[in-house]
């Protein structure tokens, strides 16, 4: 088995990263499996994970058999990001081991609990859901809006007037910080 570690600090941080490392790679040492790669990701915003997407598009590339994290949270951004990329994971063949939580998914009842969370996060998507629609429900009943706030709408008068001075829409969008497409309208509207 061709194993890829990733682990991932926050800059805050750093001084769990070689503990990550280290019992990691005890771990594949122990199952025999090879050191096909390590990621290491460094960074507080959740957005950012270049190390972990470039680990995603080698296990598309059928590059690694397993990927071993420390704990789940290194891995996931949130429930949801988890689930979608573990079944992507599954679906590729590619084993996946937390070793904090003792899931192993390379084994039948590793993969069992993954569908059982996968269920729960299902549920908790639609317990989210359920919750929005009363929300809106309610504040229509109360006569509140919802919803994203007019920002582009009120700028309409200075878009009217940068296109009157002939400036495209592209650099309207960009000195009144809204989207092209809000420009469009209010254009077409105008």
């Amino acid at each position: 088995m061709r194993a890829a570690l990733y682990a991932r600090v926050s800059t805050h941080d750093q001084q769990t990263l070689g503990m990550q490392v280290e019992a990691m790679t005890a771990y594949i040492r122990d199952r025999g499996w090879d050191l096909a790669r390590r990621v290491e990701d460094i960074g507080s915003g959740a957005r950012e994970r270049a190390g972990r997407e470039s680990l995603l598009r080698d296990a598309r590339r059928r590059e690694v058999d397993a990927v071993v994290v420390w704990r789940l949270d290194r891995w996931g951004r949130s429930l949801p990001d988890l689930v979608v990329t573990l079944r992507e994971l599954t679906e590729l063949g590619v084993g996946f081991v937390s070793l904090t939580e003792a899931l192993d998914l390379t084994t039948p009842t590793g993969r069992a609990l993954a569908g059982m969370v996968a269920v729960f996060a299902e549920f908790e998507r639609e317990i989210l859901r359920e919750r929005v629609r009363a929300g809106i429900a309610q504040a229509r009943r109360e006569g509140r809006p919802h919803g994203r706030p007019p920002t582009a709408s009120l700028k309409s008068a200075e878009v009217l007037r940068l296109k009157a001075e002939r400036v495209s829409h592209a650099e309207i969008a960009r000195r009144l910080g809204i989207g092209r497409t809000s420009v469009r309208r209010i254009l077409a509207a105008g």
